[in-house]
């Protein structure tokens, strides 16, 4: 990966944080390019954990999902379509737990890794990197834990940790 080309970032918003009963409800990508895509995530019929506080943080109601929702059979399609053979995420025990129920929900494989963008970070940008996230998510103006909004922040954040802040947020 070049770093003109840059990573994928995706991120993910969950019915809950348990890690035995949680599902998806949402996944954000921002592509190399910066172009966003996202998904709400009409729940398996297995899938019935809830919590209300997860649900006052990201703001996502179950009747949206119903709703709203994109089976998980296409939106593991369009992942597998969209996403290079890396994507990077900032939680990656809680997003690989989310990406294998999703695509086992779907009876699809990932065409692609999932790694922590702390593999693409040397010492002193890890130690950088949530001062210079937070300055990112206050020049956005962007409502967090919104899925498309978090995976464009961990792109306009790599990028100002890359480029020693010399990239502007746009």
């Amino acid at each position: 990966m070049s770093s003109e080309s840059g990573p994928a970032f995706i991120d993910f918003e969950a019915s809950s944080l348990d890690l035995i009963t949680s599902y998806p409800i949402e996944v954000g990508v921002c592509l190399p390019d910066g172009s966003l895509h996202s998904w709400l995530i009409q729940p398996h019929v297995l899938w019935q954990d809830w919590s209300e506080s997860a649900q006052t943080i990201h703001g996502i109601s179950r009747e949206r999902l119903a709703e709203e929702g994109v089976a998980p059979e296409h939106v593991a399609r369009q992942l597998n379509r969209l996403l290079p053979e890396q994507v990077f995420c900032d939680a990656w025990t809680f997003d690989s737990f989310w990406l294998h129920r999703l695509f086992r929900a779907a009876g699809e494989t990932p065409a692609f890794q999932l790694e922590s963008i702390s593999v693409l970070l040397d010492p002193a940008q890890v130690h950088q990197w949530s001062g210079i996230r937070q300055q990112v998510i206050s020049d956005l103006g962007l409502p967090v834990h919104r899925a498309a909004n978090d995976a464009l922040i961990l792109h306009k954040t790599w990028e100002r940790v890359i480029c020693r802040g010399e990239a502007p947020v746009q």
